[in-house]
């Protein structure tokens, strides 16, 4: 369930550090790539990996995409950091230029909830600029059900 949408939003520019995987949108494969790298992430113990994070705050970026949502796209998993000097092995690195945003709300961290926002985005007729978009996932202590997600979608 979306849980409100708000205007379109300047962001500024930012850093992260995170690991990644190529996919699409096609018969569903995002679902299962994201969802393995989601696994990877929590079981390589990649959080604590990056270093001068500015906050737990984890990242899904959606960027390098090949057209538009229905083409291939590389997805990172990851913490903003206050710099890419120091780069751990098997992570990667990726600089989010300063940009206009819609951001909508995605009510919990239920794969589905999020799936749904998608979906209503996908749909919508955004001007979308394609270049970058990302979910912020908020304190991991938190109950998922009960949770929100911020989805950030690039915007001319």
């Amino acid at each position: 369930m979306i849980t409100s949408i708000m205007d379109k939003i300047d962001v500024i520019g930012f850093f992260l550090l995170g690991i990644s995987t190529r996919t699409t949108n096609q018969n569903g494969q995002a679902a299962k790539d994201i969802g393995d790298l989601w696994c990877r992430f929590m079981d390589d113990n990649i959080l604590p990996q990056i270093e001068n994070r500015v906050s737990d705050e984890v990242h899904c970026i959606y960027t390098d995409y090949e057209t538009d949502h229905t083409g291939p796209y590389t997805a990172v998993l990851g913490c903003k950091v206050n710099s890419l000097d120091n780069i751990p092995e098997g992570l990667v690195s990726l600089a989010i230029a300063p940009g206009t945003y819609v951001k909508f709300t995605a009510k919990s961290w239920l794969p589905d909830r999020v799936a749904e926002t998608w979906q209503y985005i996908w749909n919508s007729n955004l001007n979308r600029k394609y270049t970058a978009d990302f979910d912020v996932y908020g304190c991991s202590g938190c109950n998922p059900e009960d949770a929100r997600v911020e989805i950030y979608v690039a915007v001319e």
